[in-house]
């Protein structure tokens, strides 16, 4: 079955689904190993592993390539992160060409101006809801695959408010987005408000220290939302590892006192599956 007929059939069943956040091949045979059902390539967390902060920095080739590097190596459903698509609707048509050349399962389209800013991020700013309604219907009607999931996502709550963000939600809706990601709830309050008033399959942004309230998978179960993304908190370990390692490495010359926090050479090698590679040359 295509990753995006599975993908499919997991935002249109039951169940709260979470997906992980990962940025490269590497992270996603990880999460793959984990158990994990499927997996979010975060524009964010793919941005900040160029060196770079989201702030809508990197090109729709670079993400693209990052994207095909992940779908190459896991066999997991990936959703991506469009961003506004990069730029008007005629952009957005040439991101989901690119996205579906990559294999992604699905992917999420929001409503920011361009170049956007990172959805927890505070100033930003929004194109007129016609204007993404426009750029939804062209990605709907752009895309190869019908079982690609589109995503709407509005940062509206932010600038405009809870209200307008659910009037933004209920339109992106009716204009055919398979499920509706309304960014950055700030209470519990808001997160059952959104889930009551907009209709349809619905995604959540949960992670610790940002602006939403962590909720539990079985209660968002309960509201409805079918898919949970936590973008960055494997970046975030990442980076506490390293710099935990690089201490190390600095103050003594050599890793020796982190070296039971490390993979060992034989755990790497079968994470990156060097045996069946070097079997395909015998």
């Amino acid at each position: 079955m295509r990753a995006t007929t599975r993908l499919r059939a997991l935002v249109e069943g039951g169940g709260t689904h979470v997906a992980p956040g990962v940025f490269d091949g590497l992270t996603a045979r990880l999460a793959e190993r984990s158990g994990a059902g499927l997996v979010y390539a975060s524009g964010g967390a793919i941005a900040r592993g160029h060196g770079v902060p989201d702030i809508g920095l990197l090109g729709v080739t670079e993400v693209a390539d990052r994207l095909a590097q992940i779908t190459a190596v896991t066999s997991l459903p990936v959703i991506a992160d469009a961003d506004t698509g990069f730029g008007n609707a005629v952009n957005a048509v040439r991101t989901v060409g690119l996205f579906e050349r990559a294999g992604v399962a699905g992917l999420h389209l929001e409503d920011q101006t361009f170049p956007k800013r990172c959805g927890h991020l505070d100033d930003k700013s929004l194109v007129p809801t016609a204007e993404m309604v426009g750029k939804l219907r062209a990605v709907l009607d752009a895309r190869t695959d019908p079982d690609l999931v589109v995503i709407a996502r509005t940062d509206a709550i932010a600038s405009e408010g809870v209200d307008a963000a659910l009037e933004r939600a209920r339109a992106y809706r009716e204009a055919g987005a398979d499920v509706i990601f309304v960014e950055a709830p700030e209470s519990v309050e808001q997160i059952e408000l959104i889930a009551r008033e907009v209709p349809g399959p619905k995604l959540i942004n949960m992670f610790h220290g940002g602006k939403t309230p962590v909720v539990p998978r079985e209660r968002l179960a309960e509201l409805g939302y079918r898919l949970v993304i936590i973008p960055s908190d494997l970046q975030r370990a990442v980076i506490r590892a390293c710099e935990d390692v690089l201490a190390a490495i600095v103050r003594d010359g050599d890793s020796s006192a982190v070296a039971d926090s490390l993979a060992s050479f034989a755990e790497r090698e079968e994470i990156v599956r060097t045996t069946d590679y070097l079997a395909l040359g015998t």
